[in-house]
């Protein structure tokens, strides 16, 4: 029989089971691997309650703590979290699939190529929005580019380099948010991403930067369409300084900005195996037991050599077919596991009590998008067929207070 779009439907629904998009999803992702999920993320909005001080009637004298007990309760309040969008969508051109009538194995192979890489392309956005803080910014620059037919980049953390991709197309800001947007030349303000080298932490972007350019050092870049539209990651709720009043989530944060913003160590002066366990240390005065640190691979490198022949591996699982190796070592409360991520921030450990943490989305937090039924559309507007892959969602923590943000 010819393949057409109902056959070949259900050739797509058989190969893309949920277990497989899963374990494509969770491979080479720890903190997005790891973490609790919940997949009924439906309604309006999540309130999730948070209790950060206990009713202070008390005292060593009856009638004290009885009028005290009238005018004091438990300090109770909710973040109210709302879901964000991302979305990746992979495309079949008309021909290709004329050609590969009668031959479904044939198309199947011709499609995984780019569903796979539209799966893994939402993955990435969503670990490593994880780490950030909500603005969708991916990377800073150096430098104002040098006038030239393209525009050639410097990042001013190399390790950013890791989020960027050739066809990826950018825009720059002067801020995370407000500020103003940057231009490469007169009415020009994105450009496509034409090459990467992620050796040197550079990349070469296709817009021509001429004398009317606004870029300049330490400059925030996003990937278009994503500035302040993403999901508020370990870097929002445990910002680098304590947080002010500016609600969050409906919160004010600075009422108590270690139970409700998480706490902060900087262990920059320490060797890193001591900047950590300072940190746990500094937590678990706080009632926490920190139970995994997720660093970049540069960091977890620079434990691996200085613990030498004391280190101490752990194998982690996240499916039976997923797991991931890290270092363990001794905290205040007991072990600790050292993860490697390449999605985490350089010169920071987030030290987490993983079972605060929780990954809130509306179905599965990388899903096609079929709501009639069929994973592949035909184009409205172009001569082709395309698959569509979304999340619903936020990321949540019950008790800030329980994680810390270690500066390296």
């Amino acid at each position: 029989m010819a393949l057409d779009m109902t056959s070949f439907d259900a050739a797509l629904k058989a190969h893309y089971t949920d277990d497989a998009v899963m374990n494509m999803t969770y491979s080479d992702n720890p903190l997005f691997a790891l973490v609790s999920k919940m997949e009924n993320f439906g309604g309006k909005n999540l309130p999730v309650p948070i209790l950060y001080g206990n009713p202070q009637g008390r005292s060593a004298t009856f009638s004290t703590a009885q009028t005290l007990g009238g005018s004091s309760a438990s300090s109770i309040d909710d973040f109210v979290l709302t879901r964000v969008k991302d979305y990746a969508v992979a495309t079949i051109d008309n021909e290709t699939l004329e050609a590969s009538k009668g031959n479904a194995n044939a198309f199947m192979e011709a499609a995984t190529t780019e569903i796979d890489g539209a799966i893994r392309s939402l993955t990435r956005s969503l670990a490593i929005a994880m780490y950030r803080d909500g603005t969708g910014w991916i990377g800073q620059v150096t430098a104002e580019p040098a006038e030239a037919a393209t525009t050639a980049v410097t990042l001013l953390e190399s390790n950013d380099i890791t989020n960027f991709e050739v066809g990826q197309t950018v825009v720059i800001y002067s801020a995370t948010s407000g500020g103003s947007a940057r231009i490469f030349a007169t009415g020009v303000s994105a450009s496509l991403v034409t090459s990467v080298d992620r050796a040197a932490g550079t990349m070469v972007l296709a817009q021509a930067y001429d004398v009317n350019g606004t870029i300049a050092a330490n400059d925030y870049i996003f990937p278009s369409g994503d500035r302040g539209l993403k999901m508020k990651g370990l870097s929002a709720w445990l910002p680098s300084s304590a947080p002010s009043s500016t609600a969050f989530f409906g919160v004010d944060r600075s009422l108590d900005s270690v139970r409700l913003g998480g706490n902060r160590y900087d262990g920059s002066a320490l060797p890193i195996e001591e900047a950590l366990i300072e940190g746990a240390a500094r937590a678990a005065r706080e009632g926490s037991k920190i139970d995994h640190y997720f660093v970049n691979y540069d960091t977890y490198s620079e434990l691996q050599k200085a613990l030498g022949a004391k280190v101490q591996y752990v194998d982690l699982k996240a499916t039976a077919e997923v797991g991931f190796r890290g270092i363990q070592i001794n905290g205040p409360r007991g072990p600790i596991n050292v993860v490697p991520d390449q999605n985490a921030l350089s010169d920071v450990a987030f030290g987490v009590q993983l079972n605060t943490w929780k990954l809130y989305s509306l179905g599965k937090a990388v899903r096609v998008i079929d709501a009639d039924g069929l994973q592949m559309l035909r184009q409205a507007s172009s001569d082709g067929v395309e698959v569509r892959y979304g999340f619903y969602g936020q990321f949540g923590c019950r008790a800030p207070g329980h994680n810390i943000r270690v500066s390296l």
